[in-house]
């Protein structure tokens, strides 16, 4: 069976990633890809992620304390149809009772402010500053740069891997706009390519402007246009020797896994 599990938090996201593998270690035979989702604390960043669950439709697993994005989630989740499940609400719940006090509404307050969570919480301000190819003068600090055309899973890896430590930037391969001189010049991130089948990219394409409501036979989603960019984005990556991870069949872990490897490979011929 194959799942798609949301992971939707106001604060790193590691809570929930803990919870999320110790439930699913009880049930066999299941193909899970996990979306993680940390530091939401705007509406704006919200709806953004909701347009990725309506392409992707699964279980919503969240820890938001504002009441605000709470009821907009579950209220969004309900129009979907889909499960979305307040983590640690029972646990909460059973010690206000037992205490006799009311919870703290404080995000992430579960975190001990250590350096490696705030090396965390930087890289994932820096990258969500930098996705979609903004603020590129900043690029040459990100440890990450991850290349592909447009819902090539570039925002969804950028943040697993931010979540993990490394500041990620993206940039979409724009045809008609090609990236700024400066990303080919730069020294000290690793730049990857992302590419993916036509077909898987045309579909997915095609949901999300029925998400939006727009007409699916934009050009946006045509085979032959979607075939030429990712031609036109194969052959930057190739001119300029970036490595390319086919995630047509890969997991957002397995992608951000094989991104990790590359990475740990160039430190080490570095070294």
């Amino acid at each position: 069976m194959q799942l798609h599990l949301h992971l939707v938090s106001d604060s790193t996201g590691e809570t929930l990633e803990n919870l999320a593998k110790a439930a699913l270690a009880q049930f066999d035979d299941v193909a899970v890809t996990r979306h993680f989702w940390p530091m939401v604390r705007s509406s704006g960043h919200l709806e953004r992620i909701l347009v990725e669950v309506a392409d992707n439709p699964g279980l919503i697993l969240f820890t938001l304390v504002n009441r605000e994005l709470r009821a907009l989630l579950e209220q969004r989740a309900q129009s979907l149809n889909l499960p979305a499940v307040a983590a640690l609400d029972s646990v909460t719940f059973a010690l206000s009772q037992m205490l006799g006090q009311e919870a703290k509404a404080r995000p992430g307050r579960q975190h001990s402010l250590d350096a490696a969570y705030f090396a965390r919480v930087e890289a994932i301000h820096y990258t969500m500053a930098h996705d979609d190819g903004l603020q590129p003068d900043g690029w040459e600090d990100a440890d990450i740069i991850l290349a592909g055309v447009s819902r090539s899973s570039k925002t969804p890896t950028s943040i697993y891997l931010a979540n993990r430590g490394y500041k990620t930037a993206n940039i979409p391969i724009i045809p008609e706009a090609p990236p700024p001189d400066s990303l080919f010049t730069l020294q000290k991130p690793l730049i990857v390519g992302l590419t993916t089948s036509a077909d898987r990219l045309v579909a997915v394409r095609r949901n999300r402007l029925s998400a939006l409501g727009e007409d699916r036979a934009s050009p946006y989603a045509d085979a032959e246009a979607v075939a030429r960019e990712i031609a036109f984005a194969r052959r930057m990556f190739a001119d300029h020797g970036w490595p390319v991870i086919d995630v047509t069949r890969r997991s957002i872990e397995e992608s951000a896994a094989a991104i990790l490897k590359l990475h740990a490979d160039r430190a080490e011929g570095a070294a």
